[in-house]
């Protein structure tokens, strides 16, 4: 699975490098993004944007104080 942090990036350069990360894998392949904060909006903007992203197999989970690790999957 691609791994992405993008905790050291700044915060307008984050959801593009999301988004080509995301455009640049396989089908069937799971992006695992870690983050700062819960990435509930670019949940909700990749659900209305990006036909291939399975809301379905999205998760989440808080492994610290700044440390959310979530698995957006691409069908």
């Amino acid at each position: 699975m691609p791994e992405l942090d993008v905790r050291d990036l700044p915060p307008k350069e984050r959801h593009p490098r999301i988004m080509n990360s995301f455009a640049d894998m396989d089908t069937g392949e799971t992006l695992v993004l870690i983050n700062d904060h819960d990435p509930k909006p670019l949940y909700y903007e990749m659900d209305a944007e990006v036909d291939a992203f399975d809301a379905d197999g999205y998760s989440v989970e808080q492994e610290g104080e700044e440390r959310f690790v979530a698995e957006f999957p691409k069908r």
